[in-house]
């Protein structure tokens, strides 16, 4: 069914490497996924929303996302990997361009130091949130859970929301643990969203499981919470250099709409997350 401003609210466009080149210090490869293939992937969801996230393979350089929220008419938002020295003035003009946040990605570095990568997330939030403020954008989470509870003094007293990723990693299904205990907080107060995505991604690997937690989330914040597919899936190939082409994973249209529909158990719910809350957040 064609939800009128239902809204994937974490995807990634990658262009042609002659036009926009990747940085050399990359993790993976993924080949071409294009505007064209995003329109046809969001029809097959029943969408008529995206919000494009800066993948780590090109760093700072977000011309790639730009282009492709010119492409999308009004019908996309973005998510900035941005230097810390970036004026005010070019935020703005990314702002009028339709991005709405920064990514600050610790998963992908592949570093596991939880101290280390918790001081390196506190430094940049409380870099960041001042001049996002101003904007009303938002600050979006890539990281291992125990980073981001680690933080949670802090995002506590952030005058921006942040936004965490692929169900911030969660790894307790029933919510017993002081690290879900501290998020589930942090979800009531309102200070976090949550994307409902990539359960590839969980360190939950039981369906059911993950149902179960989709409900417990939307128990306690249904404002809060987002569904987003991940598209294309990005991988890295096991066997495959970092500049070596992996291909994304085989994950089917029909498999993510049946997620969907498990996580977002009536048609109230399905409203809220899929188009009222990107809604706001984005300023569609």
């Amino acid at each position: 069914m064609m939800r009128t401003g239902g809204c994937d609210t974490h995807v990634h466009i990658i262009g042609d490497v002659q036009t926009y080149p990747m940085v050399a210090e990359r993790q993976y490869t993924p080949g071409l996924a294009p505007v064209s293939a995003l329109q046809t992937h969001l029809q097959r969801q029943g969408m008529t929303r995206a919000v494009i996230i800066q993948p780590s393979v090109y760093g700072t350089d977000n011309q790639c996302m730009l282009d492709a929220l010119h492409a999308m008419q009004g019908q996309a938002r973005g998510v900035a990997v941005l230097d810390t020295n970036t004026p005010m003035a070019a935020l703005q003009a990314m702002d009028a361009q339709g991005v709405r946040g920064i990514r600050l990605n610790l998963e992908s570095s592949g570093a596991s130091d939880v101290a280390l990568n918790a001081d390196m997330l506190r430094k940049a939030l409380q870099t960041w949130s001042p001049s996002l403020a101003d904007l009303g954008w938002h600050i979006q989470v890539y990281a291992p859970l125990a980073v981001t509870v680690a933080c949670a003094p802090l995002i506590k007293e952030l005058p921006v929301p942040v936004v965490l990723d692929h169900f911030s990693l969660w790894a307790d299904a029933s919510c017993a643990s002081l690290e879900s205990t501290t998020l589930l907080h942090l979800l009531e107060l309102g200070k976090v969203y949550i994307k409902l995505s990539a359960s590839y991604r969980s360190p939950i690997q039981d369906a059911l499981a993950l149902q179960t937690l989709s409900h417990r989330l939307l128990a306690t914040r249904v404002d809060r919470l987002l569904w987003a597919s991940d598209w294309p899936h990005t991988n890295r190939e096991p066997g495959k250099g970092p500049h070596e082409v992996s291909r994304y994973r085989a994950i089917t249209s029909e498999s993510l709409a049946d997620e969907r529909e498990h996580w977002l158990a009536n048609t109230e719910v399905q409203q809220q997350v899929l188009i009222d809350n990107p809604s706001q957040l984005y300023r569609f």
